[in-house]
């Protein structure tokens, strides 16, 4: 329909727009719109997408972990050492008392031995937190990978 097929009807009298026309379309121009709205869909899928953009790599995360071969590999286990700090702050290398100041090397020739012994330690309950810290900076200033925990079930309830 055009704008010369419309009726003019003038605006009621006193209005702001009085001296104006306006076109009033006859009542069988009106048919429902058989298209779809799709900007909800639009919106949607563009929210969906930046979800996905910013979950997956998250998910896709990866940790570096040594994993053995796969199949049946027979091994010996690898020796251990354990280093005790008693209360006091005394120092115990496999049960023979150590001098702080031969930490270092005995933590040097652990981390080059080919066999790749594993070191266990004990920190007493009693032991200042601040000599624990700094043995376990050491042992990983040496090179130390393969180092345990051990009797930590002990304090399991004590908090």
């Amino acid at each position: 329909m055009t704008m010369s097929d419309r009726i003019p009807v003038r605006a009621p009298a006193g209005g702001p727009k009085s001296s104006r026309f306006r076109y009033i379309a006859p009542k069988g121009d009106f048919a429902p719109i058989v298209a779809i709205n799709t900007t909800p869909l639009v919106d949607v899928m563009l929210v969906l997408l930046i979800m996905f953009i910013i979950i997956i790599p998250a998910a896709t995360h990866k940790v570096p972990l040594d994993l053995p071969p796969p199949g049946r590999v027979v091994t010996t286990p690898p020796p251990v050492h354990r280093l005790d700090i008693a209360a006091d702050g005394a120092l115990a290398w496999d049960g023979v008392t150590l001098p702080a100041a031969a930490l270092p090397a005995r933590l040097a020739a652990l981390a080059a031995d080919p066999a790749r012994p594993e070191l266990h330690l004990n920190a007493a309950g009693e032991a200042r937190y601040e000599q624990v810290d700094n043995i376990l900076a050491q042992v990983h200033g040496a090179g130390v990978t393969r180092l345990g925990f051990v009797d930590n079930a002990q304090y399991r309830n004590a908090f």
